[in-house]
């Protein structure tokens, strides 16, 4: 009989860098898990992906054992990454921090498409091409 799941985490925890220290730690804690156990199967997995957020979706069992997969980083990290950014536009209608062109926006749309709520590329492109325009960053040819 399959195992039946009590709850699910959503966390973003840098790749390779889980620790018990907070986000982790208490999110886990509270439901009786093994931490230790979850961030070395977290880091081993993620450990290509240092640097780079990375969200996670825990499904924590009645037993107290848990699963997780991983997802593409958010698109605003993948986008900073890109044009080369620490952060996007405090006023996006004064500051352009940044810039990426449509390869790189394709590129990112290709790495979230199974994320994305779209049906092919060229609407995955435009729903990042939204994100980096909230984020004061302009996308050129």
């Amino acid at each position: 009989m399959a195992k039946k799941i009590i709850t699910q985490i959503k966390l973003q925890i840098q790749g390779g860098a889980a620790n018990p220290a907070p986000p982790v730690g208490p999110a886990l804690g509270q439901h009786g898990l093994n931490i230790q156990d979850f961030c070395s199967q977290f880091n081993a997995k993620t450990a290509d992906k240092k640097g780079e957020v990375v969200p996670v979706v825990i499904d924590v069992y009645e037993d107290r054992t848990f699963s997780f997969i991983t997802k593409v980083a958010p698109a605003s990290e993948l986008i900073k990454k890109a044009a080369g950014i620490e952060k996007g536009a405090k006023n996006i209608l004064k500051d352009k921090v940044g810039k990426i062109t449509k390869i790189q926006l394709k590129e990112i749309a290709e790495k979230k498409m199974e994320d994305l709520n779209a049906n092919d590329i060229e609407a995955a492109m435009k729903i990042i091409a939204g994100t980096a325009e909230q984020m004061g960053v302009e996308i050129t040819d």
